[in-house]
């Protein structure tokens, strides 16, 4: 598979690793968009949020637990969340992934 985001999974590319499990890694974007942000993603490649199935629940339910964890141990009491799906979504890298943004105040988003 020619994904850099199972590949960072499984070691084989370098990256800033802040956690890892046995069912997701987190790490540091290479190009942040804020002065905190980490990508959380599960080692099993799923294309993207479209693409969650009713077999994910515990998945799901673990990534969304950790990232308050992340974003705490990251000094982020307020942070946002963001996933996209598909590209016109602005989803670069084919593979679920959840950010963690924060560090300073972030525009307004929809909501």
């Amino acid at each position: 598979m020619d994904c850099i985001f199972c590949k960072i999974a499984q070691g084989l590319v370098p990256s800033q690793k802040l956690y890892e499990d046995s069912s997701i890694v987190a790490f540091n974007d290479i190009n942040p968009a804020a002065p905190v942000h980490i990508l959380v993603v599960p080692r099993e490649h799923i294309p993207s949020a479209a693409a969650i199935r009713e077999g994910h629940y515990a998945l799901m339910g673990h990534i969304w637990t950790k990232i308050p964890v992340l974003a705490k141990k990251h000094g982020l009491e307020q942070f946002r969340v963001v996933t996209n799906a598909g590209q016109h979504a602005g989803q670069t890298v084919e593979h679920l992934h959840f950010h963690i943004l924060g560090g300073h105040k972030l525009n307004a988003a929809l909501g």
